[in-house]
């Protein structure tokens, strides 16, 4: 998919206020809501509903679910690969479970659904950088289910 489309996508986000599972533009959104939400923009509906999650569910899980299911449906590259319009994912605790998602939208800004705000493009600083465990690209083509 290209890169030029996928941030269309994302832009039209910003704004959208952070609702906790949330993934309706203009309305609500969660960082996996705002990766779902363009999903649906690219390729219709989405290939898998999410479980339910709590605010909490990355430090009390038992295994890597965001990185699992990024991994089933978009196409994993290298950190160091990543370009602008791919999947940012990040782990906010050493020990714990990657739970967060961005869109990289320049090679020092991302767009996420940032917690108690809303979907703010940002800067891609140190301290989300030294945080980043994995980069997804969209594909080219909707994957079959």
């Amino acid at each position: 998919m290209g890169e030029e489309l996928v941030l269309t996508q994302a832009r039209q986000w910003l704004g959208t206020p952070y609702r906790h599972q949330a993934s309706l533009r203009g309305v609500g959104c969660d960082c996996l809501g705002l990766i779902r939400g363009i999903w649906r923009a690219l390729y219709g509906d989405e290939p898998e509903p999410p479980p339910p999650y709590r605010p909490d569910w990355a430090e009390v899980g038992e295994r890597e679910i965001l990185l699992e299911a990024l991994g089933r449906w978009l196409i994993p590259v290298s950190l160091a690969a990543a370009r602008p319009g791919d999947v940012l994912v990040f782990r906010m605790e050493p020990r714990a479970f990657a739970k967060h998602c961005a869109i990289l939208s320049a090679p020092d800004r991302m767009i996420h659904a940032y917690w108690g705000r809303a979907c703010v493009e940002s800067w891609l600083g140190r301290w989300w950088r030294e945080r980043m465990v994995g980069a997804f690209r969209f594909p080219s083509s909707s994957p079959q289910n």
